[in-house]
């Protein structure tokens, strides 16, 4: 199983609607797949043009550590040299705040990840886990 372009757009559209209901700001969502390649990308009108890089970090922290930024945030308060050490070694792929969200089959297989920026970390985070629950795939944010 895999994030088809499909269940790709869905999530996009999803998680963008639920972004309007909730009258975030404007936002871009990236999609990865497991191995880490760009799947499908968004970026709402007035959008600012560091939202792929943002969205896309976070996305790659997790499918990169197998675990939600969330969870990567919380590992950063209690392991602040790990993280560190994590992007410096990655480079510029890693943003530790919620918004990055795993994407799993019901076995519980990593399928790849949604990163959301450009409302708070938890906004993004939200509208994450709608697209993704659309799919009937499970939302993992950590």
């Amino acid at each position: 199983m895999s994030i088809t372009q499909r269940k790709a757009r869905t999530i996009i559209k999803t998680a963008l609607a639920k972004a309007r209901e909730a009258e975030m700001k404007p936002l871009a969502v990236t999609i990865i797949d497991a191995g880490g390649h760009l799947k499908a990308f968004e970026r709402e009108d007035d959008a600012s043009n560091w939202r792929f890089v943002v969205s896309h970090g976070k996305a790659s922290v997790a499918v990169g550590l197998g675990m939600g930024s969330r969870a990567v945030f919380n590992r950063a308060e209690q392991q602040a040299y790990f993280v560190n050490a994590v992007a410096t070694l990655e480079g510029t792929s890693v943003v530790p705040v919620p918004g990055g969200v795993l994407v799993k089959d019901k076995k519980g297989v990593i399928l790849g990840a949604v990163g959301i920026s450009g409302d708070t970390s938890d906004n993004d985070e939200m509208a994450a886990i709608a697209g993704i629950e659309a799919t009937g795939f499970v939302a993992d944010p950590g």
